[in-house]
């Protein structure tokens, strides 16, 4: 019995050290909160994907000469100040730190999860720089900070190895919509800069094929498998519970509202955006829609809302809304919901982190778990290998 406990024991040992064998490293990983086999080297080492330090930032009209209006961007407003990070530039850096008056903020993509999510990167009262480890967890970015070495879930924002373990970031709220509505809902609003620093195909996906392969690049363990893994869902957590819609659902009713205990929600989908993930060119790849949650009390009264010629509009005044929540014709113009917060993932990478979820608009298989992906790895997904990853 010994012997088989200092085999697994030494067996951990070894997993562990692998995924630490690219890059300098000066983790404490006798601090955790995983096991460290559940971590998987991705390809590139320790900021083999360089995250975007110093950004640059054009204004609206600048950025239309080269990002398409159905493009994905990421949208943040802070303190009136909004600002896109579009999904062309993202795909291949996966992080930008940035700073939107007093909040140092932390615009996050994972393509393999489709994952867009904002953090503010104080944690306790400190600052933290973030970068790119190279590892995944169930095929999620694993981030790190620069000041200990810790290792970071990008979708729970949790520390998961290292000082900081147990530690959570902040979620700032974001949105992705396509580049057209940004445009137009902020036309003073800036646009993260192609200039880098690096030499990028920016306007390229070099996931090119991956939603079309149906399956994950890597094995991902699930208690409920997925009909459909890689079917986008707008996924929230009210009062303790959390609920996702799929896109596919999304497209049937273009608005949907509805009630988790006491808190009211509404649910707007445009179909205008593209897909970051489907063709080799973004702007031409097919079109995929946005979502966004918001609560529909406004004023002291509650809205209700219906998809009227394909635009939304509220039952009580007749005015038009759009995917960002903002009132754009009729007697409410100008007004604006107030944001929930959500996220727009692939249903994989939301269940496999978040298993209770009330799932709408897709097949759960039965209950046995199991994995999803390719147990080989990358192999078999058109233009993998020009990736990033």
């Amino acid at each position: 019995m010994l012997r088989v406990l200092a085999l697994l024991l030494l067996s951990a040992l070894l997993a562990g050290a692998q995924q630490f064998s690219k890059g300098n490293w000066q983790t404490d990983r006798s601090k955790r909160s995983i096991d460290l086999s559940e971590l998987k080297l991705g390809g590139p080492p320790k900021d083999g994907i360089p995250a975007i330090r110093e950004p640059k930032f054009v204004s609206t009209k600048d950025a239309a000469s080269w990002v398409g209006g159905g493009e994905p961007v990421i949208v943040v407003e802070l303190e009136g100040d909004a600002r896109a990070y579009p999904l062309q530039v993202l795909i291949w850096h996966e992080m930008v730190t940035d700073q939107i008056g007093g909040v140092p903020l932390l615009v996050t993509y994972c393509p393999l999860c489709n994952s867009s999510i904002a953090f503010d990167r104080r944690v306790d009262g400190k600052v933290y720089d973030f970068g790119v480890s190279g590892m995944l967890r169930h095929s999620d970015m694993i981030m790190f900070d620069c000041q200990t070495d810790s290792l970071w879930q990008q979708l729970t924002g949790e520390a998961v190895v290292g000082a900081l373990t147990g530690k959570r970031l902040d979620v700032v709220t974001s949105q992705v919509v396509d580049f057209a509505s940004f445009a137009k809902s902020f036309p003073d609003g800036k646009v993260l800069s192609k200039a880098t620093g690096h030499n990028r195909p920016y306007g390229t996906s070099p996931y090119a094929g991956y939603e079309q392969s149906g399956r994950t690049m890597f094995p991902v363990p699930l208690e409920r498998p997925i009909g459909a893994p890689l079917e986008r869902v707008v996924s929230f957590t009210l009062e303790g519970k959390s609920r996702a819609y799929t896109f596919g659902r999304l497209r049937q009713s273009g608005v949907i509202d509805g009630k988790i205990k006491k808190t009211r929600y509404v649910v707007f989908y445009d179909k205008a955006a593209v897909s970051a993930m489907g063709q080799k060119s973004i702007s031409g790849s097919r079109q995929v829609g946005s979502a966004g949650v918001f609560s529909p009390e406004l004023d002291e009264r509650v809205l209700k809302f219906r998809l009227k010629s394909g635009k939304i509009v509220d039952k009580d005044t007749g005015s038009t809304w759009n995917v960002l929540g903002m009132a754009t014709e009729g007697a409410l113009a100008g007004k604006r919901l107030k944001p929930i917060q959500h996220g727009v993932f692939y249903a994989f990478a939301w269940m496999a982190f978040a298993p209770k979820t009330d799932l709408i608009g897709a097949p759960v298989l039965g209950p046995g778990g199991g994995f999803v992906g390719r147990p080989g790895g990358i192999g078999g997904v058109p233009d993998a290998g020009a990736g990033p990853r």
